[in-house]
């Protein structure tokens, strides 16, 4: 990897920079576990679900389109909704809460292998931004002892205050790029989900680089990830 033939590196978060996916994925499961079985429904929740329904979109979007699955309708409601209502936005605060809860009792820690690589991208003066559908991305950063890395992050809030697109739309990550003051044509756009490689491809980007953690290599790179590593240490260049 040269790092020299580009300017900025945009991340996604969960499962990129740090292991949320993880939390994320429990979180989730006891949501929607919890929901079916109350319903009676006789197809369970499973891992598959999460990648094939939730994974990279924003959170009210995965809600939807998981409950379209299983052929279910809820009424959309209002972000404000209480966790314990029965809409979509109440599902999406519900499983909010129980992230929330997780995050804050165990903390978490960003993986040894993209820490050696915002190392390298620092030294080597490349801008970095976060570019994350989580409306949790500064509390995640925080925790993580990461957030003084990232001048710019462009989050939930920030899409829903910009009227941006999420994933698989290539706006967020436009707009991240736009911030640091970069063309997108030089930076690079490193996404662990379907939906995020998706995004980096329906950009005008440099490069859009794959993170298997879990969608597979073949995934990624079928949706639009050009370079697919299981680690960012690996992509520490000689520059």
């Amino acid at each position: 990897m040269q790092w020299d033939n580009y300017d900025a590196a945009l991340f996604d978060l969960d499962g990129v920079l740090t292991p949320t996916a993880e939390v994320h994925m429990s979180a989730w499961a006891r949501m929607f576990s919890d929901f079916l079985t109350a319903r009676g429904v006789s197809q369970p929740y499973t891992e598959d679900d999460y990648f094939a329904h939730i994974d990279g979109r924003p959170r009210y979007e995965g809600v939807a389109a998981m409950l379209a699955s299983r052929g279910i309708e809820l009424p959309h409601g209002s972000p404000e909704d209480s966790p314990s209502v029965e809409t979509v936005c109440g599902l999406g605060n519900r499983k909010n809460e129980l992230f929330t809860e997780v995050l804050r009792s165990e903390g978490i820690t960003a993986y040894a292998g993209s820490l050696a690589l915002l190392d390298h991208l620092e030294q080597v003066g490349v801008k970095m931004a976060v570019v994350s559908s989580s409306k949790n991305a500064p509390e995640v950063l925080r925790a993580a002892g990461i957030a003084d890395r990232f001048p710019v992050v462009v989050d939930g809030v920030v899409a829903t205050e910009r009227g941006l697109p999420g994933k698989p739309r290539p706006d967020t990550y436009t707009h991240a790029a736009e911030q640091l003051g970069v063309p997108s044509t030089r930076s690079v756009v490193l996404e662990d989900a379907v939906s995020g490689v998706q995004a980096g491809a329906a950009g005008d980007f440099g490069l859009v680089v794959g993170v298997d953690r879990g969608a597979g290599a073949e995934s990624l790179r079928r949706h639009g990830a050009e370079v697919v590593v299981s680690d960012l240490a690996e992509l520490i260049g000689d520059n």
